[in-house]
């Protein structure tokens, strides 16, 4: 059988820069079969709730999980990546990392927990139940990153098989779960689903960690090595609630600024664009761990191997812009005649999976030759005028006004990577020549 396999999955890897059916090439179809089934299951039970529940529950339940999504990169303060830097470097390393990221994920995720929720009867509206609230963020803050922090451990070790196997079981439970809610329940309420969608996070979570121990090693305490590398976890952590501030805290905004319904409808539309840029996003996690050895050697190594993925896949994201334009009429058949204008969100936001990808390369290059430090301060200017755009944009044009802040951040995001990248190569050139210069003499 595995020589009948080979072949075709040679055909499937060989556009990637490494060679047909390379370690990049297989990691990258195995996240992409994660990525795309986990995505293909919440796209069906994304159906079955909208449908359900409308464009303004709908809204209410995703202006829940999109604050949430905001505060939940400090649960575990960036142990997740440190993990997957110092374990595709030395995989001995995985006890110690792996004891210290379940430790600081509980600790943390229970902190913000409380936090969060007095966010959320702040800033969202009071029409929203209480305790659906509460059921969100306790799955996003606390188990979902339990599932995280195990898929981060298989990621360390590339094996993207487990990591895949991972995304699919917390779809899989939640799919479950929200079936039988449907079926069961003629007019299940916001509580009901926030209730299935907490079920499914706490399964997944006790089969991801018990799988990562039995496969991988034994957790083993080692908080000496928190103090060293707090400050770059923080980074690595602040980057992520930034990067999560420009894609999701316009969909808070819309709810508290608009209305729940102009929520459902910009976040149902905001949700095809996430299941476009599957495909580069799989190839980002697969060569995730490659950023940081290429990134030992230098930056410019790093940009090489960012730039030679970065050709691969923009003919995709080019094409992924068409489609969501010419089949954006689709939506309404899809998801009820209630989201009919979800149509011209799509094609506002289409181009949005080619702004990513331009600058999610770029980031990674950086990060993995040690400057996350300057693409998370980036991040965070971008995230600041994100917010502070939507204030005027929302409150004026509704979720008009969150697709044109989403493109404006996204491309100046885009544009502002690429010129650090290039400043910092410059510097770093004319650092090597004085250096060399300096030895001849």
């Amino acid at each position: 059988m595995p020589t009948l396999i080979e072949p075709k999955l040679a055909q499937l890897t060989s556009w990637l820069p490494t060679g047909p059916a390379s370690p990049l090439a297989r990691n990258s179809i195995w996240a992409m079969m994660g990525y795309g089934l986990r995505l293909l299951i919440q796209a069906v039970y994304f159906i079955i709730i909208a449908r359900c529940l409308g464009p303004a529950e709908y809204g209410a339940f995703i202006s829940v999980t999109a604050l949430a999504a905001v505060a939940s990169p400090f649960v575990g303060l960036g142990t997740g990546n440190l993990l997957v830097k110092n374990v595709a470097r030395n995989h001995r390393l995985f006890p110690e990392y792996w004891g210290n990221g379940l430790l600081i994920t509980l600790a943390s995720g229970s902190g913000l927990l409380g936090v969060v929720i007095g966010l959320c009867f702040v800033i969202l509206p009071r029409s929203i139940p209480t305790f659906a609230i509460v059921l969100v963020c306790i799955s996003d803050l606390l188990f979902v990153k339990f599932v995280d922090i195990s898929a981060w451990a298989f990621q360390g070790f590339e094996m993207l098989d487990k990591n895949a196997q991972l995304n699919i079981l917390i779809g899989l439970t939640r799919l479950a779960g929200i079936a039988a809610l449907a079926i069961a329940a003629r007019h299940a309420t916001v509580t009901m689903w926030a209730a299935v969608y907490l079920g499914g996070s706490v399964l997944a979570a006790i089969i991801g960690v018990t799988w990562a121990t039995w496969q991988l090693g034994i957790p083993k305490l080692a908080l000496h090595r928190v103090r060293g590398e707090s400050a770059e976890g923080f980074y690595f952590s602040f980057s992520l609630s930034a990067l999560s501030i420009y894609n999701d805290i316009d969909k808070t905004m819309v709810a508290r600024l608009a209305t729940l319904e102009a929520a459902g409808i910009y976040a149902a539309a905001y949700r095809l664009i996430d299941v476009a840029f599957i495909p580069v996003r799989s190839v980002l996690i697969a060569a995730y761990p490659g950023f940081f050895r290429q990134g030992a050697d230098g930056l410019q190594a790093s940009l090489h191997y960012g730039r030679r993925l970065l050709r691969r896949v923009l003919p995709y994201s080019l094409l992924a812009f068409f489609a969501l334009v010419f089949m954006a009429p689709l939506v309404p058949y899809v998801l009820g005649h209630r989201f009919a204008q979800a149509t011209e969100a799509l094609r506002w936001l289409a181009l949005l999976p080619l702004l990513k990808t331009l600058h999610y390369f770029v980031a990674d290059a950086l990060t993995g030759a040690g400057y996350q430090g300057l693409r998370t301060a980036m991040q965070a200017g971008v995230a600041v005028f994100n917010v502070l755009i939507n204030l005027w944009l929302i409150p004026a044009y509704g979720w008009r006004g969150a697709a044109w802040s989403s493109l404006a951040s996204d491309g100046m995001l885009a544009a502002g990577l690429w010129m650090l990248a290039s400043f910092l190569k410059r510097r770093n050139c004319v650092i090597s020549t004085s250096e060399g210069d300096l030895v001849t003499s």
